[in-house]
This record gives structure tokens, C-alpha cells and sequence, in this order.
């Protein structure tokens, strides 16, 4: 996992999703997209997924925070894509 200083691209709507691992078997899931700082509009940007009580959190788009990421990957029909969960986001500066 990493933690990095990004800003809110955008959020999307939390939602509900089939889970393994609780008692209900639905989660919450909200994607939001980050971006590292910087002043060139090439910054690297990360397409993430927040899961349970963190998707029903809002931040607001420009807000600054922190955010913990966990990159990984999974294969599906042959192809391999890569995943990146959001475990933690803390606003820094709204």
C-alpha cells in the first residue's frame, strides 16, 4: 500500500454490490478519481474504488487529501487489469 497527497478529479454515486465477506452480501461501492499535484495537466491520475463505509463518504471535487492505495491485478478471459482500492481517504484541505 501507498499513501499520497491527491486532489478530487470526480466522484461518482456509492452503490451496492454482491460481497463473499458480509453478513448481508452486498457492500458499498463508489469510484472516484485522484490526481497527484502538480502544475502540468499530465499529472498521473488513479481511477479507484472505495469500499463499504469509506464509499459513503463525499469529498468534495478539488479537495486535497490524503489517501491510502492498494494497487493489485486480476486476470478475466486472458487479459489482465489492474485494481486500485482506495483503503483510506483523509481530507486536507477542502
Amino acid at each position: 500500500m501507498e499513501t499520497k497527497i491527491l486532489k478530487v478529479v470526480r466522484q461518482g454515486e456509492a452503490f451496492n454490490v454482491p460481497s463473499k465477506t458480509t453478513e448481508s452480501g452486498e457492500i458499498q461501492k463508489c469510484n472516484i478519481v485522484l490526481k497527484e499535484l502538480g502544475s502540468s495537466k499530465y499529472e498521473n491520475e488513479y481511477s479507484c474504488v472505495m469500499l463499504g463505509n469509506l464509499a459513503g463518504c463525499k469529498f468534495a471535487e478539488g479537495s486535497i487529501v490524503a489517501a491510502t492505495l492498494k494497487f493489485s491485478t486480476h486476470e478475466n478471459n486472458g487479459a489482465t487489469y489492474q485494481d486500485i482500492l482506495a483503503t483510506d481517504i483523509v481530507t486536507v484541505k477542502g
